[in-house]
């Protein structure tokens, strides 16, 4: 049977864990992450969910040394996990990072009517009081096929394609937060947090700290390219590029929340629901720094929407080929050496979901939080249960955060936990898991 090929690098690798992390919440979303936190709770919040990270980051890097394997929770779990609860592991960690390409897709008809308003014309329908127009979502199927052309002509360009883009949005990030530094004025972050009182500002990093497993999630799709590696690699490389893309991840949210804030008043953002790339432009009465920033931002969508989506398909590709799921979707293309039905069932899938339009943004962030959160507490148990000549502190905090992150969603008396849209969201993904579960036939290899 075809193998996949042996072309990535250490940074690639990297640009895989930073670039699968750091997506366009950061200009779409900054009203609601201010809402949620206000400047300094929502700073505090990546922060602090930065570090809780490390943990699970040094659990992964332990564990790919031992089990290089694109399947990564379901490679850890299997033989230690019942085979029902390891597939179920490892196809809510396909979710963690599917479900980043819908809202890819969405996005992209966002962020290109900030450019051309015209966009917002030729209505479809409307779901969940949102109005979905045609323009916007032919714009996201284009972008998917794109994503889906790249992926499909080999790990290499999908390699270099990476690359290019993340440390592009590096440079203009450089550029405009510079800028904004030189330009704002620290009483525009007045007050600090979203809610009064100490009480107040405790539940504001409570609520940052909520949503940083989704905005966090992609550190550990380094562990997903694990069989892709260059003749050579080091293996203690892989736990480098996670602890590198965990700090540099939570270092940019802090940054760009700070920036934003501190150019505009926080609260203004909020109640007009302003985005950042406007933030900016009314700051500087330039038109020229918006455009500046949605490049950026650009940059942004697709190196995020190509990272989840190599990770998503490496975790059907080794899920297919142990038979859990129907082995056909274990297929490699033998020319390219590129899993050629996963990558078409992951396109597939992202094209259905993007018809559902903005109402998607926010409900998908909830869920993404907690299947992150599951996946790597599947990790952190497995090793526990397969590793005994290390400290075994980091599975344990590691599993705690993700104990807790998993709580603060399901538990109905935590600000911010599950709504009947996002349990709903999370049934529908595990009912066509266990579908296709049920649909398996015998393991294609071992």
């Amino acid at each position: 049977m075809p193998n996949l090929l042996h072309r990535l690098s250490a940074i690639e690798y990297f640009t895989f864990g930073f670039g699968s992390m750091v997506g366009v919440g950061w200009l779409v979303l900054m009203d609601d992450w201010l809402g949620r936190g206000g400047p300094a709770g929502t700073m505090i919040g990546f922060l602090v969910g930065g570090l809780l990270l490390l943990p699970v980051a040094r659990t992964y890097g332990s564990l790919v040394r031992r089990i290089p394997d694109a399947g990564a929770e379901i490679a850890y779990t299997e033989g230690v996990f019942p085979p029902l609860l390891s597939f179920t592991a490892g196809w809510t960690m396909v979710l963690a990072y599917a479900i980043v390409c819908p809202w890819e897709a969405v996005a992209i008809g966002n962020l290109l009517a900030r450019i051309v308003p015209s966009l917002n014309s030729m209505p479809l329908y409307e779901l969940a009081g949102k109005t979905i127009y045609a323009p916007r979502v032919v714009a996201g199927l284009l972008l998917t096929g794109l994503i889906a052309f790249v992926n499909l002509r080999g790990v290499r360009p999908s390699g270099l394609f990476q690359d290019v883009t993340t440390f592009g949005l590096l440079a203009a990030f450089a550029v405009f937060a510079s800028l904004g530094l030189m330009r704002g004025d620290a009483s525009n972050m007045q007050p600090l947090f979203a809610r009064p009182g100490t009480t107040g500002a405790l539940l504001s990093i409570l609520l940052a700290v909520q949503i940083v497993p989704y905005f966090m999630t992609g550190f550990e799709s380094v562990v997903k390219g694990s069989e892709e590696a260059k003749a050579g690699f080091d293996r203690r490389h892989f736990a480098r590029a996670m602890y590198l893309s965990v700090v540099a991840g939570a270092l940019f949210y802090v940054l760009i929340v700070g920036v934003v804030s501190f150019v505009h008043p926080w609260r203004e953002i909020v109640a007009g629901h302003v985005g950042t790339e406007v933030a900016f432009e009314r700051a500087f009465g330039s038109r020229g720094i918006a455009r500046l920033i949605l490049a950026a931002a650009f940059l942004s969508l697709l190196k995020v929407f190509n990272g989840n989506f190599v990770a998503a398909t490496r975790l059907v590709l080794a899920i297919g080929r142990r038979g859990l799921i129907h082995p056909s979707l274990a297929r490699i293309d033998p020319a390219l050496g590129t899993p050629s039905a996963a990558i078409w069932l992951v396109a597939g899938l992202t094209a259905v979901a993007s018809v559902l339009g903005d109402s998607l943004l926010v409900p998908i962030t909830e869920v993404g939080s907690l299947a992150a959160g599951v996946g790597w507490l599947s990790a952190c148990v497995a090793w526990l249960l397969r590793v005994d000549d290390e400290p075994r502190w980091p599975a344990y905090a590691g599993g705690a955060v993700a104990s807790l992150f998993i709580a603060m969603k399901v538990l109905p008396f935590v600000p911010g936990s599950f709504t009947i849209a996002e349990w709903m969201a999370l049934a529908g993904w595990l009912a066509l898991g266990w579908g296709f579960w049920a649909a398996r036939k015998p393991a294609v290899q071992p």
